[in-house]
């Protein structure tokens, strides 16, 4: 259930303002079904983080626990920084063609988006650091549709009212916490298989 959780809230939270949630801003926007859109960023988020989940996975089984401390410390820590970086979409995500329909834009497009992805990098180190693998993806997936669907069904207003700055050091903070506590040896049960 922890590794449910905190997948979760680390997602939810680094996601807002994050290029995926502009994205999403844009398709609902374009379209104005809100419907598809939200059932496109389920599945791309569900099969990326699923990858992203099993890559993690197999590096925690791959590495000794001592190396796993130093590479999840150092990953939470540079997530922490990146956190404090803001996302810009990409020229090319903003007009999506619809021949796919709305859902196989969304998609595709979410699928795309979400490759090397702050929330993609998160995952697989959550992967490598819980021993959960389902409770990680279904934890990751559901922080981005917690961050995703209002603004899908509530639009620029709802994406305008949220304080991204302090979202953001929020998600750094929770990110670098999860790194310090990695990097002093805290919850190397996590880490022993």
């Amino acid at each position: 259930m922890e590794a449910l959780l905190i997948s979760t809230a680390v997602v939810a939270l680094a996601e807002i303002g994050d290029k995926t949630q502009l994205l999403a801003l844009l398709l609902a926007a374009r379209f104005r079904r809100p419907r598809p859109i939200i059932a496109g960023i389920f599945v791309a988020t569900l099969a990326n983080h699923a990858i992203a989940g099993s890559l993690g996975a197999w590096i925690a089984q791959a590495l000794s626990p001592e190396a796993m401390r130093w590479i999840l410390g150092s990953s939470f820590i540079a997530m922490a920084a990146w956190m404090l970086v803001p996302d810009k979409l990409d020229a090319g995500a903003a007009t999506p063609h619809a021949p796919l329909g709305v859902f196989g834009v969304t998609t595709v497009a979410f699928f795309l988006a979400e490759m090397a992805d702050k929330t993609q990098i998160a995952t697989i180190a959550l992967a490598a650091r819980f021993d959960v693998l389902w409770a990680v993806v279904i934890g990751t997936t559901l922080g981005m549709m917690i961050a995703n669907v209002p603004v899908v069904l509530f639009g620029e207003a709802a994406a305008r009212r949220l304080p991204v700055r302090a979202v953001h050091a929020l998600a750094a903070l929770v990110f670098a916490t999860l790194g310090v506590l990695a990097l002093l040896g805290a919850g190397n049960h996590w880490l022993s298989h």
